[in-house]
């Protein structure tokens, strides 16, 4: 049933995936959203690694594993080890790069002082870097850890792996590391600090609100109020999205090291785990757009973009 799903899921995720993230990345990189230079670099780079990880995950391993027959021919290719390097990387930039989004808002929102020193474009772009540096040497050891054949399966892996690393404490070790620090640490992060941001918020507007009240004998709209709950809003979408879709694969993940790490786990239905590939991937698809799609002027830019084309075959009509 579930793959029945998959084989139309998946392409049709690809379709929409490429295109959304390639249009906010052009629209954003425009810088006519209103948004300050800061947090446009970071949602390029979010939707940037998105799109990366639609490409190295979704088109090149979930789309060639459920299609098996038809893409036998990746066999001999011999770059599979290489290919799960790119995949993780990118993958882990995608989750991380929203970790440092959440933060950069945080301090925006609660750290006044050092607002005007962290939130700059030079400093977004030293985060990113080195987040992106960090992301590519962490996932190094994949290219020792599997062959440089492709398996074409998800049981456990794409890649065949090198002998007696599936079962070898070390190497458990090591993998059960890598999911812990994604997605279990960027889990942590943001519920933290999306938490004392929203706690911020409404300390904040609930001062506000007492000291308005005091001044006028009225409840006149405050504008900065509403924004202040728009942005409220906008942290538990961003922060809930990102769980709920990642969660499934989170516990599946770790569940499967501590099975072959210590023996004595949870043995889940296999299900479970291309469920959690479906939720993983289906992310990269509403990550950036959550943000930038609430926002007026982007929905503006979006629409001159797709009207383009249309405009200039009538121009040329004419």
């Amino acid at each position: 049933m579930l793959r029945s799903i998959q084989l139309i899921y998946y392409p049709l995720l690809a379709a929409v995936s490429v295109p959304v993230n390639f249009l906010t990345i052009v629209i954003m990189s425009r810088g006519k959203c209103g948004l300050s230079k800061c947090i446009t670099r970071y949602l390029v780079a979010m939707a940037a690694a998105d799109l990366l990880v639609v490409i190295t995950d979704l088109i090149l391993r979930q789309i060639p594993i459920i299609y098996r027959s038809l893409f036998a021919f990746l066999r001999h290719f011999p770059m599979c080890n290489i290919h799960a390097v790119l995949l993780y990387a990118v993958t882990d930039c995608s989750v991380w790069f929203t970790v440092t989004f959440t933060f950069d808002r945080f301090v925006a929102i609660c750290c006044q002082k050092l607002k005007t020193k962290y939130c700059t474009e030079k400093t977004s772009a030293v985060v990113l870097g080195t987040v992106s540096v960090l992301s590519c040497l962490k996932n190094i050891f994949w290219y020792f850890m599997f062959e440089d054949q492709y398996l074409l399966s998800n049981t456990p892996w794409f890649c065949f792996a090198v002998t007696g690393v599936s079962t070898s404490p070390a190497w458990a070790g090591i993998e059960l590391l890598h999911y812990v620090l994604n997605p279990c640490v960027p889990f942590i992060l943001i519920l933290l600090l999306n938490v004392l941001t929203v706690r911020h918020i409404l300390v904040s507007s609930r001062a506000r609100r007492r000291l308005r009240g005091h001044s006028s004998g009225e409840s006149p709209r405050d504008p900065e109020m509403e924004s202040r709950r728009k942005s409220m809003i906008l942290l538990f979408v961003i922060s809930g999205n990102f769980i709920v879709l990642w969660v499934v694969f989170m516990l599946d993940s770790i569940n499967r090291r501590l099975l072959y790490l210590a023996r004595t786990s949870v043995i889940l239905p296999p299900f479970v785990q291309e469920l959690g590939f479906m939720l993983q991937l289906l992310s990269c698809c509403t990550n950036t757009c959550i943000y930038a799609v609430t926002q007026a002027k982007f929905r503006e830019q979006l629409k001159n973009v797709v009207k383009y084309p249309f405009t200039v075959i009538v121009k040329f009509i004419k």
